[in-house]
Protein backbone atom coordinates (compact mmCIF):
# COMPACT_ATOMS: atom_id res chain seq x y z
CA UNK A 1 0.00 0.00 0.00
CA UNK A 2 1.31 3.49 -1.14
CA UNK A 3 1.51 6.28 1.58
CA UNK A 4 -1.11 7.93 -0.74
CA UNK A 5 -2.96 4.92 0.03
CA UNK A 6 -2.83 5.05 3.72
CA UNK A 7 -3.65 9.03 4.15
CA UNK A 8 -6.69 8.24 2.27
CA UNK A 9 -7.74 4.54 4.36
CA UNK A 10 -7.21 6.99 7.17
CA UNK A 11 -9.13 10.30 6.49
CA UNK A 12 -11.99 7.53 5.72
CA UNK A 13 -11.81 5.98 9.20
CA UNK A 14 -11.97 9.92 10.48
CA UNK A 15 -14.14 11.47 7.98
CA UNK A 16 -17.43 11.28 10.95
CA UNK A 17 -17.11 13.46 14.11
CA UNK A 18 -16.37 10.58 16.25
CA UNK A 19 -13.92 8.55 13.94
CA UNK A 20 -16.52 5.43 13.33
CA UNK A 21 -17.26 4.10 10.40
CA UNK A 22 -19.86 6.88 8.72
CA UNK A 23 -22.81 4.58 7.72
CA UNK A 24 -23.29 3.63 11.34
CA UNK A 25 -22.57 7.77 12.14
CA UNK A 26 -25.02 7.93 10.05
CA UNK A 27 -27.91 5.71 11.62
CA UNK A 28 -30.82 8.00 12.75
CA UNK A 29 -31.52 7.69 16.42
CA UNK A 30 -34.69 5.80 17.89
CA UNK A 31 -37.30 8.10 17.70
CA UNK A 32 -40.02 6.05 20.02
CA UNK A 33 -36.16 6.10 22.65
CA UNK A 34 -36.39 10.16 22.00
CA UNK A 35 -40.26 10.52 23.48
CA UNK A 36 -39.55 7.71 26.30
CA UNK A 37 -36.48 9.36 27.36
CA UNK A 38 -38.50 12.74 27.51
CA UNK A 39 -40.99 10.90 29.58
CA UNK A 40 -38.31 9.66 31.96
CA UNK A 41 -38.70 10.59 35.46
CA UNK A 42 -41.75 12.12 34.81
CA UNK A 43 -44.76 11.29 37.49
CA UNK A 44 -48.21 9.49 36.64
CA UNK A 45 -47.27 8.44 33.08
CA UNK A 46 -48.59 5.58 31.18
CA UNK A 47 -46.20 3.95 28.94
CA UNK A 48 -47.77 2.94 25.97
CA UNK A 49 -44.75 3.45 23.73
CA UNK A 50 -42.23 -0.12 24.03
CA UNK A 51 -43.85 -2.86 22.48
CA UNK A 52 -44.00 -4.39 25.51
CA UNK A 53 -46.73 -6.26 27.71
CA UNK A 54 -47.03 -5.31 31.52
CA UNK A 55 -47.02 -8.36 32.93
CA UNK A 56 -44.18 -10.16 34.26
CA UNK A 57 -42.81 -13.38 32.92
CA UNK A 58 -45.06 -16.17 34.50
CA UNK A 59 -44.07 -17.73 38.24
CA UNK A 60 -43.13 -20.89 36.70
CA UNK A 61 -40.98 -20.04 33.56
CA UNK A 62 -38.59 -17.78 36.03
CA UNK A 63 -38.62 -20.81 38.86
CA UNK A 64 -37.12 -23.32 35.97
CA UNK A 65 -34.83 -20.15 35.48
CA UNK A 66 -33.86 -20.03 39.19
CA UNK A 67 -33.53 -23.60 39.64
CA UNK A 68 -31.14 -23.77 36.76
CA UNK A 69 -28.79 -20.85 38.56
CA UNK A 70 -29.08 -22.73 41.88
CA UNK A 71 -27.53 -26.13 39.99
CA UNK A 72 -24.57 -23.90 38.62
CA UNK A 73 -26.24 -23.00 34.97
CA UNK A 74 -23.69 -20.60 34.55
CA UNK A 75 -21.18 -21.65 31.95
CA UNK A 76 -21.12 -21.96 27.91
CA UNK A 77 -23.11 -23.15 26.07
CA UNK A 78 -23.22 -24.95 22.35
CA UNK A 79 -23.20 -22.03 19.52
CA UNK A 80 -26.52 -22.95 18.62
CA UNK A 81 -28.23 -23.24 22.05
CA UNK A 82 -28.56 -26.20 24.47
CA UNK A 83 -29.72 -29.34 22.53
CA UNK A 84 -32.70 -29.69 25.00
CA UNK A 85 -34.11 -26.25 23.60
CA UNK A 86 -33.54 -26.66 19.91
CA UNK A 87 -35.80 -29.87 19.85
CA UNK A 88 -38.46 -28.58 22.08
CA UNK A 89 -38.73 -25.64 19.70
CA UNK A 90 -38.39 -28.17 16.38
CA UNK A 91 -41.36 -29.86 18.28
CA UNK A 92 -42.84 -26.91 19.09
CA UNK A 93 -43.06 -25.61 15.26
CA UNK A 94 -43.71 -29.13 14.10
CA UNK A 95 -47.13 -29.24 15.92
CA UNK A 96 -47.92 -25.85 15.39
CA UNK A 97 -47.59 -25.85 11.67
CA UNK A 98 -48.47 -29.69 10.62
CA UNK A 99 -44.86 -29.83 8.92
CA UNK A 100 -41.71 -31.60 10.32
CA UNK A 101 -38.85 -29.64 11.33
CA UNK A 102 -35.69 -30.65 12.58
CA UNK A 103 -33.75 -29.42 15.50
CA UNK A 104 -30.65 -29.41 13.41
CA UNK A 105 -32.39 -26.28 11.72
CA UNK A 106 -32.79 -24.46 14.77
CA UNK A 107 -30.38 -21.89 16.08
CA UNK A 108 -31.18 -20.42 19.80
CA UNK A 109 -30.57 -16.58 19.65
CA UNK A 110 -29.76 -14.03 22.07
CA UNK A 111 -32.92 -12.83 21.33
CA UNK A 112 -34.92 -11.95 18.02
CA UNK A 113 -33.24 -9.07 17.43
CA UNK A 114 -29.74 -10.38 17.43
CA UNK A 115 -30.86 -13.32 14.98
CA UNK A 116 -32.36 -9.97 12.49
CA UNK A 117 -28.80 -8.52 12.86
CA UNK A 118 -26.96 -12.28 11.91
CA UNK A 119 -28.96 -12.56 8.74
CA UNK A 120 -27.76 -9.44 7.69
CA UNK A 121 -24.15 -9.79 8.80
CA UNK A 122 -24.44 -13.58 6.83
CA UNK A 123 -26.30 -12.27 3.61
CA UNK A 124 -25.65 -8.44 2.52
CA UNK A 125 -22.95 -6.70 1.18
CA UNK A 126 -22.23 -3.51 0.86
CA UNK A 127 -24.25 -2.15 -2.04
CA UNK A 128 -27.45 -4.82 -2.04
CA UNK A 129 -30.34 -3.87 -0.99
CA UNK A 130 -33.52 -5.95 1.03
CA UNK A 131 -36.84 -5.10 0.21
CA UNK A 132 -38.38 -4.58 3.46
CA UNK A 133 -42.46 -4.10 4.08
CA UNK A 134 -43.53 -1.53 5.80
CA UNK A 135 -44.29 0.49 8.18
CA UNK A 136 -42.10 -1.62 10.15
CA UNK A 137 -40.21 -1.70 13.37
CA UNK A 138 -37.49 0.64 12.67
CA UNK A 139 -34.34 -1.83 14.39
CA UNK A 140 -35.28 -4.16 11.26
CA UNK A 141 -34.69 -1.19 8.87
CA UNK A 142 -31.70 0.16 10.29
CA UNK A 143 -30.29 -3.77 10.64
CA UNK A 144 -29.78 -3.44 7.00
CA UNK A 145 -28.14 0.36 6.55
CA UNK A 146 -25.60 -1.26 9.51
CA UNK A 147 -23.99 -3.31 6.83
CA UNK A 148 -23.97 -0.71 4.11
CA UNK A 149 -26.89 -2.08 2.57
CA UNK A 150 -29.95 -0.59 0.98
CA UNK A 151 -33.97 -0.85 2.64
CA UNK A 152 -36.12 -0.84 -0.45
CA UNK A 153 -40.06 -0.33 1.09
CA UNK A 154 -42.64 -2.02 0.09
CA UNK A 155 -45.28 -0.10 1.67
CA UNK A 156 -48.59 -1.62 3.09
CA UNK A 157 -51.62 0.39 1.36
CA UNK A 158 -53.93 2.14 4.51
CA UNK A 159 -57.57 1.56 2.93
CA UNK A 160 -61.52 1.28 3.72
CA UNK A 161 -60.94 -2.33 4.85
CA UNK A 162 -57.69 -2.21 6.55
CA UNK A 163 -53.83 -2.90 5.33
CA UNK A 164 -53.18 -4.31 2.13
CA UNK A 165 -49.88 -5.00 0.23
CA UNK A 166 -49.39 -4.94 -3.30
CA UNK A 167 -47.30 -7.77 -4.55
CA UNK A 168 -46.42 -6.87 -7.72
CA UNK A 169 -45.34 -3.46 -6.92
CA UNK A 170 -43.17 -5.07 -4.02
CA UNK A 171 -41.40 -7.24 -7.02
CA UNK A 172 -41.07 -4.21 -8.78
CA UNK A 173 -38.63 -3.30 -6.25
CA UNK A 174 -36.12 -6.43 -6.69
CA UNK A 175 -33.31 -5.84 -8.77
CA UNK A 176 -30.09 -7.67 -9.95
CA UNK A 177 -28.55 -6.57 -6.24
CA UNK A 178 -31.47 -7.17 -3.94
CA UNK A 179 -30.33 -10.41 -1.43
CA UNK A 180 -33.64 -10.88 0.05
CA UNK A 181 -37.58 -9.70 1.03
CA UNK A 182 -38.09 -9.04 4.69
CA UNK A 183 -41.54 -9.81 5.89
CA UNK A 184 -42.85 -8.95 8.88
CA UNK A 185 -46.39 -10.73 9.79
CA UNK A 186 -48.23 -10.16 12.06
CA UNK A 187 -47.28 -6.56 11.43
CA UNK A 188 -45.14 -4.01 14.27
CA UNK A 189 -47.13 -1.39 13.61
CA UNK A 190 -50.17 -1.79 11.75
CA UNK A 191 -51.10 -5.42 12.83
CA UNK A 192 -51.58 -6.51 9.05
CA UNK A 193 -51.01 -10.14 8.40
CA UNK A 194 -49.64 -11.87 5.64
CA UNK A 195 -51.88 -14.61 3.48
CA UNK A 196 -51.06 -17.80 2.78
CA UNK A 197 -51.97 -17.48 -0.61
CA UNK A 198 -49.58 -14.44 -0.76
CA UNK A 199 -46.83 -16.10 1.34
CA UNK A 200 -46.58 -18.73 -1.54
CA UNK A 201 -46.40 -16.43 -4.41
CA UNK A 202 -43.40 -14.57 -2.56
CA UNK A 203 -41.67 -17.70 -1.77
CA UNK A 204 -42.33 -18.38 -5.23
CA UNK A 205 -40.88 -15.34 -6.58
CA UNK A 206 -37.77 -15.65 -4.62
CA UNK A 207 -37.10 -19.32 -5.43
CA UNK A 208 -37.57 -18.37 -9.48
CA UNK A 209 -34.81 -15.57 -9.07
CA UNK A 210 -32.49 -17.11 -6.04
CA UNK A 211 -33.06 -14.43 -3.10
CA UNK A 212 -33.48 -15.33 0.02
CA UNK A 213 -36.94 -14.55 2.43
CA UNK A 214 -36.17 -13.52 5.71
CA UNK A 215 -39.87 -13.54 8.00
CA UNK A 216 -40.35 -11.78 10.72
CA UNK A 217 -42.66 -13.58 12.72
CA UNK A 218 -42.13 -12.98 16.20
CA UNK A 219 -45.43 -11.96 16.71
CA UNK A 220 -46.90 -15.63 15.39
CA UNK A 221 -48.91 -16.40 17.83
CA UNK A 222 -50.42 -13.22 18.84
CA UNK A 223 -53.78 -13.43 16.12
CA UNK A 224 -57.09 -13.20 17.35
CA UNK A 225 -59.20 -15.34 14.97
CA UNK A 226 -56.57 -18.38 14.99
CA UNK A 227 -54.36 -19.74 16.97
CA UNK A 228 -51.66 -18.88 14.87
CA UNK A 229 -50.83 -16.90 11.96
CA UNK A 230 -49.64 -18.47 8.62
CA UNK A 231 -45.98 -18.91 8.39
CA UNK A 232 -43.66 -19.63 5.47
CA UNK A 233 -42.54 -22.63 7.51
CA UNK A 234 -45.80 -24.20 6.63
CA UNK A 235 -45.17 -24.29 2.80
CA UNK A 236 -41.57 -24.30 2.33
CA UNK A 237 -39.39 -26.99 1.88
CA UNK A 238 -36.72 -27.18 3.94
CA UNK A 239 -33.50 -26.21 1.54
CA UNK A 240 -35.29 -23.23 0.76
CA UNK A 241 -33.75 -20.10 0.68
CA UNK A 242 -36.01 -19.23 3.82
CA UNK A 243 -34.87 -17.76 7.45
CA UNK A 244 -37.77 -17.46 9.98
CA UNK A 245 -37.05 -15.29 13.03
CA UNK A 246 -39.06 -15.55 16.37
CA UNK A 247 -38.62 -14.81 20.08
CA UNK A 248 -39.94 -15.69 23.39
CA UNK A 249 -40.51 -11.72 24.06
CA UNK A 250 -44.17 -11.38 23.28
CA UNK A 251 -46.25 -15.01 23.37
CA UNK A 252 -44.24 -15.76 26.79
CA UNK A 253 -43.85 -11.81 28.39
CA UNK A 254 -40.08 -12.75 28.48
CA UNK A 255 -38.78 -9.14 26.93
CA UNK A 256 -36.04 -9.15 29.05
CA UNK A 257 -34.95 -12.31 28.73
CA UNK A 258 -32.94 -11.88 25.40
CA UNK A 259 -33.85 -14.92 24.22
CA UNK A 260 -35.19 -15.85 20.54
CA UNK A 261 -34.46 -18.13 17.87
CA UNK A 262 -34.32 -18.84 13.85
CA UNK A 263 -35.28 -21.59 11.52
CA UNK A 264 -32.34 -21.65 8.35
CA UNK A 265 -32.17 -24.60 5.26
CA UNK A 266 -29.43 -26.92 6.79
CA UNK A 267 -26.72 -25.90 4.01
CA UNK A 268 -26.71 -22.50 6.24
CA UNK A 269 -26.11 -23.76 9.70
CA UNK A 270 -22.43 -24.03 9.37
CA UNK A 271 -21.97 -20.35 8.20
CA UNK A 272 -24.21 -19.11 11.40
CA UNK A 273 -22.33 -21.03 13.84
CA UNK A 274 -19.30 -19.60 12.96
CA UNK A 275 -21.05 -16.17 13.36
CA UNK A 276 -22.66 -16.95 16.40
CA UNK A 277 -19.40 -17.29 18.14
CA UNK A 278 -18.14 -14.16 16.57
CA UNK A 279 -21.39 -12.11 17.33
CA UNK A 280 -22.27 -13.68 21.33
CA UNK A 281 -21.02 -17.39 21.23
CA UNK A 282 -23.94 -18.43 23.06
CA UNK A 283 -27.44 -17.34 25.19
CA UNK A 284 -26.93 -18.07 28.72
CA UNK A 285 -27.92 -21.44 29.59
CA UNK A 286 -30.32 -20.65 32.35
CA UNK A 287 -32.58 -18.26 30.00
CA UNK A 288 -32.18 -21.28 27.70
CA UNK A 289 -33.71 -23.53 30.54
CA UNK A 290 -36.68 -20.89 31.15
CA UNK A 291 -37.06 -21.01 27.12
CA UNK A 292 -37.88 -25.22 27.26
CA UNK A 293 -40.30 -24.47 30.15
CA UNK A 294 -41.97 -21.63 28.28
CA UNK A 295 -42.73 -23.79 25.18
CA UNK A 296 -43.10 -27.21 26.82
CA UNK A 297 -45.87 -25.74 29.90
CA UNK A 298 -46.62 -22.25 28.47
CA UNK A 299 -49.60 -23.14 25.86
CA UNK A 300 -52.21 -22.32 28.02
CA UNK A 301 -50.48 -18.95 29.00
CA UNK A 302 -50.16 -18.06 25.59
CA UNK A 303 -54.30 -18.34 24.73
CA UNK A 304 -55.14 -17.00 27.98
CA UNK A 305 -52.88 -13.96 27.03
CA UNK A 306 -53.73 -13.30 23.64
CA UNK A 307 -57.18 -13.63 24.94
CA UNK A 308 -56.46 -10.35 27.21
CA UNK A 309 -55.00 -8.49 24.62
CA UNK A 310 -58.13 -8.89 22.22
CA UNK A 311 -60.31 -7.54 25.01
CA UNK A 312 -57.36 -4.57 25.03
CA UNK A 313 -57.97 -4.74 21.13
CA UNK A 314 -61.49 -3.83 21.11
CA UNK A 315 -61.62 -1.55 23.93
CA UNK A 316 -58.97 0.49 22.38
CA UNK A 317 -60.22 0.42 19.13
CA UNK A 318 -63.85 0.95 20.08
CA UNK A 319 -62.68 4.28 22.06
CA UNK A 320 -60.49 5.57 19.07
CA UNK A 321 -63.17 5.02 16.39
CA UNK A 322 -65.19 7.36 18.49
CA UNK A 323 -62.57 10.09 18.18
CA UNK A 324 -63.42 12.34 15.45
CA UNK A 325 -59.90 13.54 13.82
CA UNK A 326 -58.66 9.46 14.30
CA UNK A 327 -58.44 7.14 11.42
CA UNK A 328 -57.89 3.59 12.53
CA UNK A 329 -59.15 -0.31 11.60
CA UNK A 330 -58.37 -2.87 13.98
CA UNK A 331 -55.77 -5.19 13.86
CA UNK A 332 -55.31 -8.83 12.94
CA UNK A 333 -52.42 -9.73 14.70
CA UNK A 334 -49.74 -8.27 17.43
CA UNK A 335 -51.14 -5.77 20.12
CA UNK A 336 -50.67 -2.30 18.70
CA UNK A 337 -53.09 0.30 17.41
CA UNK A 338 -51.90 2.43 14.78
CA UNK A 339 -53.86 5.48 13.68
CA UNK A 340 -53.71 8.27 11.36
CA UNK A 341 -54.93 11.58 13.15
CA UNK A 342 -56.48 14.50 10.99
CA UNK A 343 -54.15 17.50 9.99
CA UNK A 344 -51.28 16.03 11.96
CA UNK A 345 -47.74 16.58 9.61
CA UNK A 346 -45.13 16.08 12.60
CA UNK A 347 -45.75 12.86 14.58
CA UNK A 348 -42.70 12.87 16.99
CA UNK A 349 -44.09 16.76 18.11
CA UNK A 350 -47.41 15.37 18.41
CA UNK A 351 -46.54 12.38 21.04
CA UNK A 352 -43.83 14.95 22.77
CA UNK A 353 -47.40 17.26 23.41
CA UNK A 354 -49.59 14.16 24.34
CA UNK A 355 -46.70 13.56 26.45
CA UNK A 356 -46.61 16.55 28.66
CA UNK A 357 -50.42 17.05 28.29
CA UNK A 358 -51.42 13.87 29.02
CA UNK A 359 -48.64 11.94 30.38
CA UNK A 360 -49.74 9.18 27.93
CA UNK A 361 -46.44 7.69 26.22
CA UNK A 362 -47.10 7.03 22.64
CA UNK A 363 -44.53 5.80 19.69
CA UNK A 364 -44.53 8.12 16.40
CA UNK A 365 -45.89 6.66 13.27
CA UNK A 366 -42.25 8.72 11.47
CA UNK A 367 -40.23 6.14 13.69
CA UNK A 368 -41.41 3.24 11.36
CA UNK A 369 -40.79 4.57 8.35
CA UNK A 370 -41.58 7.91 6.02
CA UNK A 371 -44.77 6.81 5.37
CA UNK A 372 -45.34 5.97 8.77
CA UNK A 373 -45.91 10.13 9.26
CA UNK A 374 -49.61 11.07 10.02
CA UNK A 375 -49.69 7.97 12.51
CA UNK A 376 -49.00 6.74 16.00
CA UNK A 377 -48.64 3.59 17.47
CA UNK A 378 -50.27 2.78 20.68
CA UNK A 379 -49.26 -0.55 22.82
CA UNK A 380 -52.45 -2.03 23.91
CA UNK A 381 -50.56 -5.18 25.91
CA UNK A 382 -52.18 -3.80 28.92
CA UNK A 383 -54.75 -4.19 31.71
CA UNK A 384 -58.14 -2.80 30.83
CA UNK A 385 -58.17 -0.13 33.38
CA UNK A 386 -55.08 1.41 32.77
CA UNK A 387 -56.36 1.38 28.86
CA UNK A 388 -59.43 2.99 29.81
CA UNK A 389 -57.75 5.42 32.06
CA UNK A 390 -55.07 6.28 28.67
CA UNK A 391 -57.95 7.03 26.54
CA UNK A 392 -59.70 9.41 28.80
CA UNK A 393 -56.30 11.51 28.66
CA UNK A 394 -56.54 11.35 25.19
CA UNK A 395 -59.71 11.54 24.40
CA UNK A 396 -59.28 15.97 24.68
CA UNK A 397 -56.46 15.81 22.57
CA UNK A 398 -58.03 13.65 19.75
CA UNK A 399 -61.16 14.79 19.67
Amino acid sequence: MTKMQNITHADKLSSGPAGARATVERLGGSLIRDVANAGMGLEDIIALWYGEPDLPTPEFICQAAAASLAQGDTFYTENFGIPGLRVALAEYMSQLYQRPVDYTRVAVTASGMSATNLMQQVLTDPGDNVVVTAPVWPNLIETIRVMGGEPRFAWLQFGNQGWSLDLDQMFDLVDSRTRAILINSPSNPTGWVMTRHEMKEVLDFCRARGIWVLSDEVYARVVYDRPVAPSFLEIAEPDDRLVVVNSFSKSWCMTGWRLGWLTAPAALMPTLEKMIEFHYSCPAHFSQVAGITAVRKGEAFVRNTVAQYKLARDLVIDRLQGMPKVRVHRPEGAFYAFFAVDGMDDSLAKCREILLRSRVGLAPGAAFGPQGEGFIRLCFAQTLDRLDDAMDRLEPLLA
